[in-house]
């Protein structure tokens, strides 16, 4: 039921895209993501914010190449996506 409590909750007017992660959402989601493999380089892209380029592309349906460019690079975030 869509009561004043729940609205407040599930509003995501202030996030750059519908289908970003909420400060909520990413406390859950970022113990399962895994980290960074020793002796390897150290990772150059924030976590976050391939999980939001994956996010927004299994949320519109859009191609790879429609990514916004203020996502991680599509070749990043298709790394990540076939990954895991």
């Amino acid at each position: 039921m869509w009561t004043n409590e729940n609205r407040g909750r599930y509003d995501r007017s202030g996030l750059r895209y519908p289908s970003d992660l909420t400060d909520e959402e990413w406390g859950i989601i970022s113990p399962l993501i895994p980290p960074a493999k020793r002796g390897g380089n150290k990772r150059t892209v924030v976590m976050r914010e391939v999980v939001n380029g994956l996010m927004y592309i299994l949320g519109t349906g859009c191609q790879w190449a429609a990514l916004p460019k203020d996502l991680p690079p599509r070749s990043t975030v298709n790394d990540y996506f076939c990954r895991w």
